[in-house]
């Protein structure tokens, strides 16, 4: 009845595992208990669990990014800690066992968990009222876009205290995670952990190149919209031609693996080969994925914070293009060493050394317009300069491993781990922070705490630094990745200060926590329901911090790259409407909660062969659709004096923090 589940998938025998197990459990029933005292689960489950509101969505986006982004790096503690102490004839406190899962979930956790969901987050909450826009084209998909990703991240929590994760790597590699090599549940739970997650994101792109291309206010053309909106129309079509080859990829590999079959793997014909090329067919393409939303923050955060506009518009644009082209002609670099051939190394080697060009000309860019600016550096400019300065280095490690024969020697060392962390922890994650700064204003309407906020980004840069330099150094001492013990002492220096940066970056993850705990403490003092008058350029900041439900009481109607500026020169960015208009918007729905749900269910079954369970989730997930198609008040009128009474209150706020005003220095 329950197929391979027992008790003894319980791993009693691991006191890390049950440690973090236990500690999760307590954690959830002190969350459970809060929110019963304060008697919160009607509103939760009204307000947000069952919300189609863009905003909403993209807040608990960013909350789930959160809360992975605490486990990606407790998985990283554990394995720096390991290899700080595993020299000679200790063997440390991890089995090999145990960290062969933990950099595998470390991989998948901070790839698919932290950064998908976190640039989601980020273009939840922005690319609508940046294009003007009520909501996104389709609200209740980017509801069930939602909870397709939290039903993949549950499935790799779960695994943690039950059964166990792959051993395989994030990436997967046959015939490693063919039925043969890893007979357990690991493979599986990060099969269906990344098909479940990866629908999600699929159905995003979708819903954000309808909503780019269909819903932009009247009068933005393509190339009056903001730099965030072309990077995020960008990532989107990568994910939109990326993810279906890894979709492809992962169900012949469940077919291998469920039904005997031998599309990969080393017998029966089968090609091992073909599954590295579908892999990095869509791994390439998603670094660019997670990347390209940072690189249209930092083009936010550069013009704004150096009040002027950004330099040079067209060629950013055209950069980008460029780049989510181009990204499609690399995925050979990640194994130049598994025999393609001269011919298509060099191929693949110049085309990875020229997507550098339109990468580079984004720092000079960036650079050039902070040149005789009035930078003002608060936190998201620091954010925004650690980022330039560390990822040059990254990507100039990059254009080495472009040349085959530096690969050949570097390749499955330390230097290839050091060079993609110093692309991806810079170029995403220091983006997605110096937006989540940025924007959280707007988001909820008041400020994150300044002085915890710098701490939290010297934390992160300093303890980068010490983490992944020493990396590189090793990689070329001979050391491979994913070791778990070693015995050439002369390696131990470097991975103790390596441990120290790991060490650094924890007091940047608890400074952002403390930062948080501070700013709501301090909400009201520091709260802003106008928005800082002079803090950005796009349509956002003609809206109220946190916007209401519709966005803009009345649709506005733009000429320029800069609206929210011209709009403020002509004396009209707060200018109340003749009249209020009934506005027409999505209902809140259970649909995308309970699919989410049944998602992870299915899955659930499928990992542990209880194939009745299997078959229930799969027709409630059928029910939920039909009851979907047949609900005819899928939509509600928002009334006039509602809309008018929440913008009397919004210019009533406005007036009594002093009105409007102008920016306080001159801008170019």
């Amino acid at each position: 009845m329950f197929g391979k589940l027992s008790l003894a998938a319980v791993p009693y025998h691991d006191p890390i595992a049950m440690s973090a197990v236990v500690g999760s459990i307590l954690l959830g029933i002190a969350v459970v208990a809060l929110i019963t005292y304060y008697r919160k689960w009607t509103y939760l489950w009204t307000e947000w669990l069952t919300s189609v509101d863009h905003k909403r969505i993209g807040i608990m986006y960013i909350v789930v990014a959160a809360v992975m982004l605490l486990r990606g790096i407790s998985d990283a503690i554990l394995m720096r800690g390991q290899q700080a102490v595993a020299v000679g004839m200790s063997q440390g406190f991890l089995p090999p066992d145990h960290f062969n899962q933990i950099f595998s979930a470390h991989g998948t956790i901070m790839i698919i968990f932290v950064a998908m969901p976190f640039l989601s987050g980020l273009m939840n909450i922005v690319v609508p009222p940046q294009i003007g826009a009520r909501d996104v084209a389709f609200p209740f998909l980017n509801s069930l876009s939602f909870w397709l990703t939290v039903a993949g991240g549950l499935l790799v929590m779960l695994s943690l205290g039950l059964g166990e994760f792959t051993k395989a790597g994030w990436s997967g590699y046959t015939p490693l995670t063919e039925m043969q090599y890893s007979p357990g549940t690991g493979v599986d739970y990060w099969l269906w952990a990344f098909q479940i997650a990866g629908m999600g994101s699929l159905l995003t792109s979708i819903n954000f190149i309808v909503t780019i291309m269909r819903m932009r206010t009247p009068g933005m053309k393509l190339f009056h919209m903001p730099l965030f909106v072309w990077n995020s129309l960008c990532t989107s079509i990568l994910i939109l031609f990326a993810f279906p080859v890894l979709t492809a990829a992962l169900a012949m590999l469940s077919l291998d693996r469920y039904l005997g079959m031998h599309f990969f793997g080393t017998t029966h014909g089968a090609n091992t080969m073909m599954y590295v090329n579908l892999f990095w067919m869509w791994g390439h393409p998603e670094v660019y994925i997670v990347i390209l939303p940072a690189f249209g923050v930092f083009s936010e955060v550069t013009a704004t914070y150096s009040g002027k506009p950004l330099f040079g518009y067209t060629s950013m644009v055209w950069s980008t293009i460029a780049i989510t082209v181009l990204s499609f002609a690399v995925w050979v670099h990640h194994f130049f060493t598994m025999g393609a051939g001269p011919d298509v190394n060099l191929f693949f080697g110049v085309a990875t050394m020229i997507i550098a060009v339109p990468t580079g000309l984004k720092i000079f860019t960036w650079l050039l317009t902070m040149y005789r600016g009035f930078v003002r550096f608060d936190s998201p400019m620091f954010w925004t300069v650690g980022f330039i300065t560390t990822f040059v280095i990254g990507g100039m490690t990059g254009v080495m491993l472009a040349a085959p024969p530096a690969d050949f020697v570097l390749h499955n060392s330390l230097f290839l781990i050091a060079h993609f962390h110093n692309v991806l922890i810079p170029g995403a994650l220091f983006g997605y922070f110096a937006g989540f700064t940025y924007w959280f204003p707007k988001a909820m309407g008041f400020r994150l705490n300044e002085k915890w906020g710098k701490r939290a980004f010297w934390g992160w840069l300093i303890g980068f630094y010490l983490a992944f330099m020493p990396l590189y150094f090793l990689g070329f001492m001979g050391m491979p990745r994913r070791m778990a013990h070693y015995a050439n002492e002369a390696w131990h220096p470097l991975l103790l200060v390596a441990a120290l940066g790991t060490a650094a970056i924890s007091f940047g993850l608890l400074s952002q926590i403390i930062q948080m705990y501070v700013s709501i403490r301090d909400r009201h003092v520091s709260r802003d329901l106008t928005g800082d008058p002079w803090n950005g350029r796009t349509l956002e900041w003609a809206t109220a911090s946190p916007p209401p439900v519709y966005n803009f009481a009345r649709i506005p109607e733009v000429h320029g790259r800069d609206p929210f500026i011209e709009m403020k020169e002509q004396g009209t960015a707060y200018q109340r409407p003749e009249k209020y208009e009934d506005i027409h918007m999505p209902k809140n729905t259970a649909c995308g909660f309970i699919l989410g749900m049944a998602a992870f269910v299915l899955g659930f079954a499928l990992i542990w062969y209880i194939w009745w369970l299997a078959v229930v989730s799969v027709l409630a997930m059928l029910v939920t659709i039909v009851v979907r198609a047949y609900d005819d008040d899928i939509h509600y009128i928002l009334p006039a004096a509602v809309v008018e009474r929440t913008e009397n209150e919004r210019f009533r706020r406005l007036a009594a923090a002093g009105g409007p005003a102008s920016p306080p220095f001159p801008r170019s």
